[in-house]
């Protein structure tokens, strides 16, 4: 029962209902047991969209489920991509792409921020327009729990799964969750995927045939604790808890606008211009990560970085993605990092 340790850590920072959250498994695996649940495709009602740059794990489970119910990545997966010349998605462009599908539609399953660009996206919109369609709605919080502020519950988002091993700190591998709205917990006629850790408690060791789902997120899990894990992510959310997540999310509004000032500031004082960045300034549409475009020598200036022990990321072929993280990065981290790559640039 160590599970039941973590709905009420992770209510402030997911923003649902105790009984709305389960810790289980790992991300992608939560992915294809809510997949399971959520998309129940039709012959008229069956397409899927993304958004571009989508973590790839992502795309090879809604592919896997296409695949499995008979339809093609080619006619049935689309993916929402920037304009021309533009690295983040409009908003207004998911929400028209939703509404021309209409009744085609099954699924919209987006990642909360993009793991490329670090473009937070409306969630609250994206769900009411694809419930707007009759298509249901969720989302990867991989990189946005524990980072920006979410309402899933009151987003009306249907489902969503994250790991805990980036903004959560449980380690390489840690266990992930998933949400799942209040409105399906109780309903025993979903399908999914079932195992015995999901059955009733009070019957779960009588070994009985029939699944009897749990009236909570629990009613998805299909195996026992991975306890060791599991105490990890509990440390790790006593931090949280002991900070206080709003705190943490003042200090990383704070942190990224620095960030960003350090590197408009390189920007106007360069004998020539090499960084652009991609990720959007406002301090609603980011959260910690900011991307950074290398107009040449990506790899130089990656290299330089890490022998300089900053911890960043290169996406190839040209971006840098660099984020100071509220709990234990500085504001002068942020300042030694942009001298490490103004003394380089200049």
């Amino acid at each position: 029962n160590y599970h039941d340790l973590f709905p009420k850590k992770l209510q402030p920072i997911l923003g649902a209902l105790p009984e709305e959250i389960v810790v289980m498994n790992n991300l992608t695996v939560n992915l294809h047991l809510l997949l399971s649940t959520f998309y129940q495709p039709t012959q008229k009602r069956f397409k899927i969209i993304c958004e571009e740059n989508a973590f790839p794990s992502d795309e090879y489970a809604l592919t896997s489920h296409l695949q499995l119910a008979g339809f093609s990545k080619e006619n049935a997966l689309i993916e929402v991509k920037a304009r021309e010349g533009e690295f983040t998605i409009r908003n207004e462009d998911i929400l028209s792409t939703i509404k021309d599908c209409g009744d085609e539609l099954a699924l919209v399953f987006i990642g909360g921020v993009n793991n490329y660009s670090g473009q937070v996206f409306d969630m609250r919109s994206i769900t009411a327009a694809a419930h707007e369609v009759g298509a249901r709605c969720g989302f990867d919080l991989a990189h946005a729990v524990g980072n920006i502020e979410l309402q899933l519950h009151d987003w009306d988002v249907d489902f969503a799964c994250w790991c805990s091993y980036k903004y959560l700190n449980s380690g390489p591998g840690g266990v992930g969750g998933a949400f799942i709205h209040q409105r399906y917990v109780t309903d025993k006629s979903l399908l999914r995927l079932a195992g015995w850790w999901g059955t009733n408690k009070e019957n779960r060791f009588k070994m009985e045939k029939n699944f009897d789902p749990i009236s909570t997120a629990e009613g998805w899990i299909v195996s026992a604790a991975p306890v060791l894990d599991m105490a990890v992510h509990k440390a790790s959310l006593g931090i949280f808890e002991q900070a206080g997540f709003k705190n943490i999310i003042a200090k990383g509004k704070k942190l990224s606008a620095f960030m960003f000032f350090i590197l408009d500031d390189m920007n106007q004082h360069a004998t020539k211009k090499i960084i652009k960045v991609i990720t959007p300034e406002s301090e609603n549409e980011h959260g910690c990560q900011v991307s950074i475009r290398m107009l040449e020598n990506a790899k130089h200036f990656f290299d330089i970085l890490r022998k300089n022990s900053v911890m960043a990321d290169l996406r190839e072929p040209d971006v840098i993605r660099v984020a100071p993280v509220p709990l234990y990065n500085t504001f002068e981290d942020v300042y030694i990092f942009g001298q490490i790559l103004k003394k380089n640039i200049n």
